[in-house]
């Protein structure tokens, strides 16, 4: 990200957690594929291949930042070990935590789509990837609080509000401490003043035009009873960017087929 040591942390700190979080999502969503029909056990099918894809894709991703010189390998470590306690949970708790992690990915990258300035210093390849999975997260948002929603039919909608806000409050809970910590040790790897550097870390974050004061009315909207992920209706943004991208990939195939 340019000579901004701050977001160019937050996003290698983000993306160390995409590999074992996504494989976590797809076996949450995945074994409730046979008790719902019709479009919902389609929109399932499709997660799990987009999710398939966005591990490989952070995989490499994290392997440029270790070509770099940094390790990752407590970064992965820390992420298997925050989600090692659910998977010992119920398959109803593993849902909650994937249908939370997903709106707040889903609120991410519908800011990393929207405010340009998040990354216009990337550069463009990078640039792509991060707006390509933005995109698809946003696509298929809905589809893990849809297989909540199917698999608690009988609940009541307190019970099932109730249990949407514990949700959010574990997947916050990981989520901030598991990125906060990965972030402190890449400062420490770049030997940063690690003070100086989390106060501007803060201020990115919570400034007046801070990453998350931005997201924050998205993100509260979970707690508003009855919310569904859809209440905010970003497709058209999703085509924009398709579309967007094709273009992109057929210049970059033209250059290519040149240079051959």
């Amino acid at each position: 990200m340019g000579s901004q040591p701050v977001p160019s942390v937050f996003l290698s700190a983000l993306s160390a957690t995409f590999p074992l979080g996504e494989k976590f999502f797809i076996d949450s969503v995945r074994r409730f594929r046979s008790e719902v029909q019709g479009k919902l056990a389609e929109d399932i099918r499709a997660f799990v291949v987009q999710e398939a894809f966005h591990t490989r894709e952070h995989l490499a991703f994290n392997k440029l930042v270790g070509d770099a010189g940094y390790s990752t390998t407590a970064m992965t470590e820390r992420t298997r070990g925050v989600l090692r306690p659910f998977r010992s949970r119920s398959v109803l708790r593993q849902l909650g935590l994937t249908m939370a992690l997903e709106h707040f990915t889903a609120v991410f990258a519908h800011e990393v789509l929207t405010q340009e300035c998040r990354l216009a210093s990337a550069p463009d390849h990078v640039r792509a990837l991060w707006r390509w999975h933005a995109m698809e997260e946003i696509e298929h948002k809905a589809v893990a609080f849809d297989t909540f929603v199917a698999a608690t039919r009988h609940w009541s909608s307190t019970r099932r509000y109730a249990f949407r806000c514990r949700s959010m409050v574990d997947a916050t809970r990981v989520l901030v401490s598991v990125v906060a910590r990965n972030m402190d040790d890449l400062f420490v790897q770049d030997r940063l003043p690690r003070l100086a550097t989390w106060l501007n870390a803060i201020r990115y974050f919570f400034g007046v035009n801070g990453v998350l004061t931005s997201m924050a009315p998205a993100y509260l909207a979970w707690f508003r009873p009855g919310f569904q992920p859809w209440d905010i209706d970003d497709r058209a943004l999703v085509y924009q960017v398709a579309e967007e991208l094709e273009v992109r990939a057929k210049e970059s195939r033209s250059v290519v087929g040149i240079a051959y």
